[in-house]
C-alpha cells in the first residue's frame, strides 16, 4: 500500500504517507503555553501510526495573537519537546508549525494593531491593519528563524511554514493583499524567500523545513490562481524546502479552506498534480502533499498512486479516527470510523471558543479525561438497550466491547434514527452497525416487558409543542416523517418550511425542493446556526441558486388549506403566504422515560446534536456496572 511507505523528507525518513496537519485545537493554555492535554492529543495520534504530525501553529512575534489560547512560539519548547518524544517513541515525525496571521489576526488578546503588507481590510472583522514598516518586516523574518531554532532544540524534526489561510506570509504573496510599491510589493515573493531561509538558518540542515502553500485563493481578478501556482510553487521549493502542502482560500474565501460535506472530496487534486509537476522540474528532492478534505483512505492511496502527490494530509480523518493508519497495517481499512466533514465540533475557530472534538469520537481532545471507554467489564451483566439510534448503537457497542452480553430493540424497521436520514451521518451509522457485530440486534420490536439486569433508554426523540393555529384541513407534517418516508408532500404547489432553529435540516430539504420552497425563519438571515460549520454563506448561495423563497424575521401565527399566516417579528404586521402544505422543522422534545430503564442517553434526556448522543451512549455503556 503506498499510503505505508516511507517518504523521505530532507534529512529524516517518515514511516508512512500519512500527514496529521496544522489546525486550531484550543487547547493550549491562558499564557499561550502548551499544557498536557495539547501534548497528549497529539501523542495520541503518533500512538496511531500517523508518520508525519504537524503540531498546531504558533505565532512567530508577539504582535500576532489569532484567537485566544493561540500558542507563542517562544513559550512552546517545553510542549513541542514533550510532543515530539512522544511522536518518535512510535516512530512518527514531528514539525512544528510556524504561523503569524497577518491582517487575519484579532486585536481583541494583545490591544495591538493587525501587522499587514498593506491597508486592507481584514473580511470579517471589518478592521484595517497597519502597514508593516520595513523594521516589522525585518523583526517577523527574525521571529520565523528564532522559532525555528527553539523547535530545533526542542527535538522536533522540523518546522512547517504557514503561506495558506490565515496568513502573513500569503498575504506578501498575493496581489489582493499587497498592494506596496517598494521592494516588498515589487517582488512579492521577497518576504516568503526571506522567512524560508531564516527558518532553515535556524532550524539547521539537518531538519524539515516544509511550506503549507495557497495556490487558489478562488479570488482569480487579483489573487494566486491555478495558473500562477506552480510556478510560485516551484520558485519557493528552490529556496530549501523538503515539502509544500498544497492548500486554497484567502481572505474572501475562508469557509472554502476546510468545507463541510457540501463540497467534494479531494478537491485540490488537480492543483496538486499541476504543482507537484512544476515542483518535480525545479526541485526533485521536494515532495508535494495533498490536503483538502481527504478522509477516505482509498482516495489517498489512489492519488499517490495516480501521481497527484507523495503524501496526503488526513487530518479530520484522525481526529475521527485517531488509529486510523494502525488499522490500515492491521488490513481493517473497513473498521475506520468515519469522518462525515459536518465540522461541527472540530472546527473552534468561533466566538464560543470551544476546544477540538469530533461528534462520532467525543473523546478527541479529550484525551486526558476522559477513561479508556472499551476496559472490560469486572461483572459482565445481561444489557438490554431500547432503541436502534446512534445514541443507542453506541452504547450497544461500547458495552459489548467492555464484555456485556447486549440486546437491542429498535421499533421501527431500521436502524439510525435521525442520523440516518438527515444530514451527512449515514456513514457513521453504518459504521456503528458494523461494530455492532456482537450485539443481537432486533428492528420492528416494542420494549414491552423485555427482562434484562440493565436497560438503557435511548428512545430519540418527538415532535415539539405547536404554537401556531392550525385550521381543518391544513397539511402540516413533521420534517422528520417527510425524511423517512412516513409521510409523502404534494407532488406541486409551494411548500413552507417553518425553521425557528436554523440549522441544516430546514435547509436540506430547502435545496432538495429548490423554487417549490419558502423558508420561514425568525432570523436575519437562513441557517443562522451554520455559522458555527463554516456552512452559512455557502448555504445562502445554493438557496439563492436554486430559487428558494426566504421569509426572514418572520414568526408563524396559522397555517390553513392553502396559506399560512406569518407575523413580522419587529413590528407584529400579519401576512399570508399561499401554499400546499407545511413543514415544521422545529425544536422536538424527549421521549417519556421508559418503565424500568436504569440508564438513559441521547435525544431521550434533551434532543441535541450526534456529539452528545455518542457521549451519553458511552457513559451509560460504562455505568451499566455503576447501578
Amino acid at each position: 500500500m503506498h499510503l505505508l511507505d516511507p517518504i523521505d523528507l530532507g534529512a529524516r525518513t517518515a514511516p508512512n504517507r500519512v500527514m496529521f496537519g496544522p489546525h486550531v485545537t484550543n487547547l493550549g493554555d491562558d499564557n499561550r503555553a502548551l499544557p498536557e492535554r495539547w501534548v497528549q492529543y497529539y501523542a495520541t495520534r503518533a500512538a496511531g501510526g500517523c508518520g508525519i504530525i504537524v503540531a498546531e501553529g504558533a505565532s512567530v512575534h508577539d504582535s500576532d495573537w489569532p484567537y485566544e489560547r493561540a500558542p507563542l512560539a517562544e513559550r512552546c519548547g517545553d510542549g513541542w519537546a514533550r510532543v515530539a518524544t512522544a511522536c518518535h517513541d512510535h516512530r512518527a515525525i514531528m514539525l512544528a508549525s510556524l504561523d503569524h496571521a497577518g491582517g487575519q489576526g484579532s486585536s481583541a488578546y494583545n490591544q495591538r494593531e493587525l501587522w499587514a503588507p498593506s491597508r486592507v481590510p481584514e473580511v470579517n472583522s471589518r478592521e484595517v491593519p497597519k502597514w508593516m514598516e520595513v523594521d516589522d518586516i525585518e523583526a517577523v523574518i527574525t521571529g520565523f528563524g528564532a522559532a525555528a531554532a527553539l523547535a530545533q532544540r526542542a527535538g522536533c524534526d522540523g518546522v512547517e511554514i504557514n503561506a495558506g489561510q490565515h496568513s502573513l506570509i500569503r498575504q506578501f504573496l498575493s496581489g489582493l493583499t499587497n498592494h506596496r510599491g517598494d521592494e516588498w510589493g515589487v517582488d512579492r515573493a521577497l518576504f516568503a524567500r526571506r522567512v524560508i531561509a531564516a527558518a532553515r538558518a535556524g532550524a539547521g540542515a539537518d531538519r524539515i523545513v516544509g511550506l503549507r502553500l495557497s495556490c487558489d485563493e478562488l479570488a482569480p481578478w487579483a489573487g494566486i490562481t491555478p495558473d500562477l501556482a506552480p510556478t510560485i510553487a516551484a520558485d519557493l521549493a528552490g529556496c530549501g524546502l523538503d515539502y509544500i502542502v498544497v492548500v486554497r482560500g484567502s481572505i474572501f474565501s475562508i469557509e472554502k479552506t476546510r468545507p463541510d460535506h457540501h463540497e467534494p472530496t479531494g478537491f485540490n487534486i488537480g492543483i496538486c498534480r499541476a504543482a507537484r509537476e512544476a515542483v518535480r522540474a525545479a526541485s526533485p528532492a521536494t515532495s508535494v502533499i495533498l490536503q483538502g478534505s481527504v478522509v477516505d483512505w482509498g482516495q489517498a492511496e489512489w492519488a499517490i498512486g495516480d501521481g497527484v502527490c507523495d503524501g496526503v494530509e488526513m487530518t479530520r480523518a484522525q481526529i475521527a479516527d485517531p488509529a486510523l493508519v494502525a488499522k490500515l497495517r492491521r488490513d481493517e481499512g473497513h473498521r475506520i470510523r468515519p469522518c462525515i466533514r459536518c465540522n461541527q465540533t472540530c472546527q473552534v475557530r468561533d466566538a464560543r471558543n470551544p476546544i477540538v472534538t469530533c461528534v462520532g469520537e467525543p473523546s478527541s481532545g479529550r484525551e486526558t479525561e476522559d477513561p479508556i471507554w472499551t476496559t472490560p467489564a469486572t461483572h459482565p451483566r445481561d444489557v438490554l438497550v431500547v432503541g436502534g439510534g446512534i445514541a443507542g448503537l453506541e452504547s450497544a457497542r461500547v458495552a459489548a466491547l467492555r464484555g456485556h452480553r447486549v440486546r437491542l430493540v429498535e421499533r421501527a424497521d431500521r436502524l439510525g434514527g435521525v442520523c440516518a436520514v438527515t444530514g451527512p451521518g449515514k456513514p457513521l451509522v453504518d459504521w456503528l452497525i458494523r461494530e455492532c457485530a456482537g450485539v443481537q440486534i432486533e428492528v420492528g420490536t416494542q420494549a414491552v416487558a423485555l427482562p434484562a439486569e440493565m436497560i438503557i433508554q435511548a428512545t430519540g426523540s418527538l415532535p415539539g409543542v405547536r404554537n401556531y393555529e392550525v385550521a381543518p384541513g391544513a397539511a402540516v407534517f413533521d420534517v422528520l416523517d417527510i425524511e423517512t418516508g412516513a409521510a409523502t408532500l404534494p407532488e406541486s404547489g409551494a411548500v413552507v418550511l417553518f425553521d425557528p432553529i436554523g440549522g441544516p435540516i430546514a435547509i436540506a430539504l430547502a435545496e432538495r425542493l429548490a423554487n417549490r420552497a419558502v423558508l420561514v425563519t425568525q432570523d436575519n438571515i437562513a441557517g443562522n446556526e451554520l455559522s458555527r460549520t463554516g456552512d452559512l454563506a455557502p448555504a445562502n448561495v445554493r438557496l439563492a441558486q436554486l430559487g428558494v423563497r426566504i421569509e426572514r424575521r418572520t414568526l408563524l401565527r396559522a397555517v390553513h388549506a392553502d396559506h399560512v399566516v406569518v407575523e413580522d417579528r419587529f413590528t407584529a404586521a400579519q401576512r399570508t403566504i399561499e401554499c400546499t402544505a407545511l413543514v415544521d422543522c422545529g425544536f422536538r422534545l424527549p421521549t417519556d422515560p421508559l418503565p424500568g430503564a436504569h440508564l438513559q442517553a441521547g435525544d431521550c434526556v434533551a434532543p441535541r446534536t450526534i456529539y452528545e448522543a455518542i457521549l451519553e451512549g458511552r457513559r451509560a455503556a460504562v455505568n451499566v456496572e455503576r447501578n
